[in-house]
Parts: structure tokens; sequence; C-alpha cells
């Protein structure tokens, strides 16, 4: 691998090292029976941040063994690093979330060299072809960068009689992961190297609980920084279930901005103002109502109904029979209900029609069947094509590897209260250098950016070291071209500044 590093840099079309994984692998209990990792190794060049890079792509599988050496998983990984085999350069692990989620959605549209190109004003993306375009975008003159698929996702899988559910959990995953961490800093001699770790959506929680499989021991892997994209990490707070006054407050302020962008809130107002004023006035006024409940006096209902109104853009009429407390299903439904459409869950600047407009809520989530055709198509005819990986294995973008498993150990209370951001609290207390990124969408609300804040402005946490970045989209931010060259800009940025 070392020489491979070092050759030279022009792009090869051959793969260097490419081995079919037959669908069956894995059916038998002999090590011995298991062929070796199926990888590919090609060598490109490109411009990213305005600079010429010439990098290796490995792409394939890493083994995961137990105790005795036998494989019990295949990794699909690809790893894009300079040419160069500088021990020192920075290094930036990324993966999506789900539970159940490839990584084709940040490789495929935000920090890989390569892009699909869907439209960037949150129309559906349609049908074939899909323009597969150069990303100038992407991090490589700052960073090498390694995207990882979690078993059950992308190309991974458990192998031999290694039971998958044995990895489907929130420290089952996060165990997995820090081991493939570390056989690749083994096997690229990169352990004193900057490092960045990071996700999106559930991808944060994992990468929470990945911090706290890397530093939360005395065999450490310390980190530089870690990067949340569109978080989620108490799932008590923002939990959609009866009694659970915090999920209104955490998502009023996505309401509000929602509801602006459509033209039903917030005239001749900027987003940014609209949002503080939304946030202000749901942990004060609002949230005084919620926890007076059923005992408010009728003059306070009135005054909270009317501005609840203001900022969500639906009838106090529609508010009364809620009784203060719209959820996100019921307000994807009602806000745009007078001109037949529904808004998106992902990114509510999406728009779609239901079969019956009548309904309470809406039939899908028209932010993900506008994007996912494009995607899916992209990374199976970009792996397959120009990175030369062989096999007859379906990639998995959304799959289902549940049940998951969500304790968390410590005793009914840590298991019942879901909350990883505490071990991100830990480690910025006990790694004077961490630094964490928060980017968040305004149009939001599978990981609304006011949950976000909540979690992470609790006690126990250095405000100075927790960096938040806004943008004028939703979950997946960088659909939008705007906000796609920002969030590069922004993380490339945070790596430059460790």
């Amino acid at each position: 691998m070392r020489s491979i590093l070092l050759a030279a840099a022009a792009l090869i079309a051959s793969p260097v090292l490419a081995q079919d994984a037959p669908s069956s692998r894995g059916a038998s209990s002999k090590a011995d029976d298991i062929p070796p990792p199926n990888r590919s190794v090609t060598r490109h060049t490109g411009t990213f941040g305005g600079q010429s890079v010439a990098y290796t792509a490995i792409t394939g599988e890493t083994y995961l063994k137990a105790d005795d050496g036998s494989p019990r998983a295949a990794i699909f990984s690809t790893s894009y690093i300079k040419d160069g085999a500088d021990p020192r350069r920075p290094v930036t692990f990324l993966f999506n979330g789900g539970p159940g989620s490839g990584s084709v959605w940040l490789h495929m549209g935000a920090f890989g060299p390569k892009r699909v190109a869907i439209p960037s004003d949150a129309k559906d993306d349609g049908a074939p072809p899909y323009p597969i375009v150069d990303n100038p975008d992407s991090l490589l003159d700052v960073t090498d960068v390694v995207f990882i698929d979690p078993v059950g996702t992308g190309f991974s899988h458990a192998l031999g009689k290694t039971d998958p559910k044995d990895f489907y959990g929130v420290t089952q995953d996060a165990r997995s992961i820090a081991q493939f961490i570390r056989l690749w800093l083994n096997e690229h001699g990169r352990w004193n190297a900057p490092k960045f770790l990071g996700g999106e959506s559930y991808g944060t929680t994992r990468s929470a609980a990945v911090l706290n499989q890397l530093e939360g021991a005395y065999n450490d892997v310390s980190l530089n920084g870690v990067i949340l994209i569109s978080t989620v990490l108490d799932f008590a707070a923002g939990a959609d279930t009866p009694g659970n006054e915090m999920t209104y407050i955490l998502n009023l302020p996505s309401m509000a901005a929602t509801a602006r962008f459509h033209g039903k809130a917030g005239a001749g107002t900027q987003t940014e103002a609209f949002v503080e004023e939304a946030r202000r006035w749901a942990t004060g006024p609002y949230a005084s109502a919620l926890l007076k409940g059923n005992v408010i006096d009728p003059q306070e209902r009135a005054t909270v109904r009317r501005d609840l109104a203001r900022f969500t853009g639906l009838s106090e009429a529609y508010l009364e029979q809620a009784d203060l407390r719209v959820t996100p299903s019921r307000f994807y439904k009602e806000l745009l209900r007078d001109r037949g459409l529904t808004v998106g869950r992902l990114d509510s600047r999406y728009t779609g029609r239901d079969f019956d407009n009548a309904g309470e809520t809406p039939d899908n989530d028209p932010s993900f069947y506008g994007i996912d055709g494009g995607y899916t198509a992209a990374i199976n005819a970009y792996v397959r094509g120009d990175l030369k990986y062989a096999t007859d294995r379906s990639y998995v973008t959304i799959g289902q590897v549940g049940p998951w498993d969500w304790r968390l150990g410590g005793g009914r209370d840590n298991d019942v209260y879901m909350n990883v951001a505490p071990y991100i609290g830990k480690a910025l207390r006990e790694n004077s250098a961490l630094r964490i990124f928060v980017g968040q969408g305004w149009y939001d609300f599978a990981t609304p950016f006011f949950a976000a804040e909540y979690a992470l402005s609790r006690t126990g946490y250095d405000k100075n070291r927790i960096q938040f970045s806004y943008y004028d989209a939703g979950h997946m931010m960088y659909v939008r071209d705007e906000d796609r060259a920002k969030l590069t800009r922004d993380i490339r940025a945070f790596i430059r500044a460790r």
C-alpha cells in the first residue's frame, strides 16, 4: 500500500486491486472460507478549494475481527488520500446516519471529489441520467477524507455466522466504527496526524458515541475536531410523544422559518431576525403557557394563541383545536392546505401533493423522494465506474437495521432519557484542543436547529469551543448550491484553525 501511495499521480483507468464480492459471502462459519477483503485502488487528480490535488482512492472492505482473529464484519469505506504520504496531514472520517443510512449523501452531495447535480431549488430530481460532476467544494485540499458505511449500510455486512444485530445499537455501532478507525490509522501510519470526525443526522449521534469510544478510555485516539451536520443528540427532549412539552418549544423556531419561507408569516423580516424572535418567545411566554397546562389563565391563553398564529402561519381556530400544541407532522399538512400542498420534513422548502388534501398528515416526505433517485444512481455508477469497485452486492442507501438498541447503560434513567450530548461535554473537558462544529439548516424538522442549540447549551459544555453555522436549506443543506459552497468553506476554515 505504501508503494501505491508513493506512485505517480496521473489518473489510471484500470483498478490496481479488485476482486468480486459474491453475495453469498459470510454464509460459512469457517474463517478460511471467507475470501480476503475486496478492494480497488485508483489514482486521480482534481481541483478542490482552488488547489490542484493528486490523490489515491482506496475503495473497499476492512475486516473487523474477533479476539481470536476470525473476521466478524466487512466495513466498506472509500478513502481519498493526497499523494505524497504525509503522516501529519489531517484526516477526516465521515458517515451518515439513519441508523441504516450509507455515507452516500455526504459522499456524493458535499465532500467527495464528485457529486450528483440534482436541482438546487427544492424541486424533484426526476429520472436519470443524473449529472455526476466534479466537486470543487470537496475538502481534499485541506484533509484526506474517509467515508465509512457501518454494518448494514452501503456494502458493509456481517461475516460468517456473526449476527448483524451484534452491531445494531448506539454503543455496538460506535464500537465497530472506532475499531475501524484504529485499523485505518494502523494501515496508513497516521496516528500522529490531526484527526476529525463527522456525521450527519444520526451520524451526529454516532459521532458523539464514537468520540466516547475513542477518547473515553486510556487507550485514546484524541481528536482535533468533531463535525456535526443536522444534529440530534438529546432524543428525549425532542421526542414527539404526549406529555413532552419540550418538543413544541424546540420545533417552534423551525415552524416560524418555514412559515416565513412560504409567505405565511414574518413578512418584511429577515429569516435570522424572525427566527431569533421565535426562539425568545418559545423559551419565554410559550414555555410558560405549556408548563401551566390546563390551569392557564384564559387571557394568557388567548395572547399565546394569537402569537403562536403569528409565528406559525396557522389559524387561531386550528391552534385552539390543537390545544396550542402542533406536532410537526400536522404542521407539514396544515401550513399550505389552502394551496393543496404539504411541506417536507427533511427540508420544508420542498412541497408535495397528497392523494387526499383533507388528511391529517402527509402521505410522504417530498424532500426525500425529491432527491433519493439521483443519489442512489450516482453512488452505484461512480463506485462501480470511476472507482472500479467490482461487486454483485446491492448498495444500501437507506436500510432497515433494527431493532436498534438505544440503551447507553448506567441504569434505567440513563436508558430512558437517551442523550449522547454528555459524551461531547466530557470530551471537551478532557481534551483541551477539541473543538465542535455544528451546521444546521433553517428548514430541517428531522433535526431542528433549536434542539441542537438546546442540547449543547446545558451546563458542562465549553461554549467557546462550539461553533454554530446556519444555512438557507434543510437537513441536507448541501443540495442547495449556495449552501454547499458555504458549508465547505465553513468546515475548511474549521479544519485549518486547529
